[in-house]
């Protein structure tokens, strides 16, 4: 994040240890302001203290340069002499003032849960890719630097195999939010693909607690997505295949809308985002969907809403006017306040040519909802599938992964 005009700072080298270079990365990144700055208010924090901190172990320092405004330097080092310092001992304690005068910022949680439905009653659109990898991308620890892609022009990616194409990515802290993934797909692909099973058919369930046959606490049925990347933020609620009978289920029950609020009311307090991978139908159980989707009294527009997942072919065109059809009846019939949080072009590789080409530009064309995020049809998401381990674990730094954070970003 140093990037300054050299007309008003003067650039300066030294050394400092590794891991206080890694600690000024992260925490200025936190912050949102440039290394430089935090340099600047550090070495000034120094000068005016009345002693010299404790004796920082310098061993292994590294090079280490930034912009600093001109003289502030040239002071900095005649008052490590008079205090009978070295200049990378007074640095590594100027970088540690700031540190300690500016402490990570608090994670910053929602007043109200987040309820993302993220839906298409078109199979294969990679519904539940999305599901896990935004949830993942939401969970990652603030406390790390995790690369982002940070172009807001997506149109840049159907020009992506020429040469010189804008890819821009950033360092960014995660958001360290605390996040459930819920699979309401009676296929199971979610459940599989974080490395869990799906529940018995003869135990409980989140159909049974939508039915009101529960057959005990639904928190009990809520697994860990285990990976250090997550601190143990990251959750599941498993399928079932009981959930093909949903739809059946539903009919002989009273507020059926409501269902699935009335079964997740329970555990929201313990999530920041709760996120909802619907199975590809446009039955009951995804009006239940919908409907938990809906902008509640009390809550921010934009903060929960429908995610739809479309491919950049024609089929999933098809399949997004009988899904808006759905929603809008529901908004009209129940008065319901439902937004779309975007849509998420999937599985999108420009070698294929014009269908895919045209296709991207026809969704883009759309600007309300418009589209929040394009993800590639990589190796790696296959790959992560194979081995049963999250994307954003088994591949941190690739392509989907960076883009995945940034659609998390733009949904939040």
């Amino acid at each position: 994040m140093t990037s300054p005009s050299s007309s008003d700072r003067e650039k300066v080298v030294s050394k400092l240890p590794a891991a206080l270079q890694q600690d000024l990365k992260i925490r200025t990144a936190q912050h949102g302001i440039d290394i430089q700055r935090a340099v600047e208010a550090g070495i000034t924090a120094w000068r005016g203290l009345g002693a010299n901190r404790s004796p920082i172990d310098t061993a292994g320092a590294k090079s280490f340069s930034t912009w600093l405004p001109p003289g502030q330097w040239d002071a900095f080092r005649g008052d490590c002499e008079a205090r009978g310092v070295s200049l990378v001992q007074g640095l590594s304690q100027s970088v540690q003032v700031w540190l300690d005068k500016n402490p990570p910022p608090d994670v910053q949680r929602p007043a109200v849960v987040r309820r993302i439905i993220v839906c298409n009653q078109k199979g294969g659109v990679g519904k539940t890719a999305v599901t896990s990898g935004a949830g993942q991308a939401l969970a990652e620890g603030s406390d790390l630097l995790h690369p982002v892609r940070i172009s807001k022009h997506f149109a840049a990616l159907l020009n992506e195999d020429q040469p010189g194409s804008p890819r821009d990515y950033e360092a960014l802290p995660g958001p360290g939010l605390r996040v459930l993934l819920v699979d309401f797909d009676p296929q199971g692909h979610l459940t599989k693909q974080t490395g869990h099973e799906p529940l018995h058919l003869d135990g409980d369930s989140l159909t049974k607690h939508m039915a009101g046959e529960p057959k005990g606490d639904l928190r009990d049925l809520i697994v860990e997505v285990d990976a250090p990347r997550f601190g143990g933020r990251l959750h599941l609620l498993p399928a079932c295949t009981d959930a093909f009978l949903l739809d059946v289920k539903l009919s002989a029950v009273r507020a059926r809308e409501a269902a699935l609020e009335r079964a997740l009311s329970p555990v929201e307090e313990y999530y920041d985002v709760i996120l909802v991978d619907c199975p590809p139908s446009l039955g009951l159980s995804m009006d239940a969907a919908a409907f938990y989707g809906r902008r509640r009294h009390d809550e921010d527009p934009g903060n929960s809403g429908v995610l739809v997942v479309v491919q950049a072919e024609d089929s999933s065109a098809d399949a997004y006017a009988l899904l808006t059809s759905q929603i809008e009846d529901l908004r009209g019939d129940m008065g319901l306040e439902l937004e779309y949080l975007g849509i998420v072009v999937n599985h999108y590789d420009a070698r294929r040519g014009y269908i895919a080409t045209s296709s991207l530009e026809a969704w883009m064309a759309i600007k309300d909802p418009r589209v929040v995020g394009v993800i590639g049809d990589l190796k790696e998401q296959k790959e992560a599938v194979r081995v049963k381990q999250p994307l954003l674990a088994y591949a941190p730094r690739c392509d989907q992964a960076v883009a995945l954070r940034a659609l998390a970003r733009e949904i939040s």
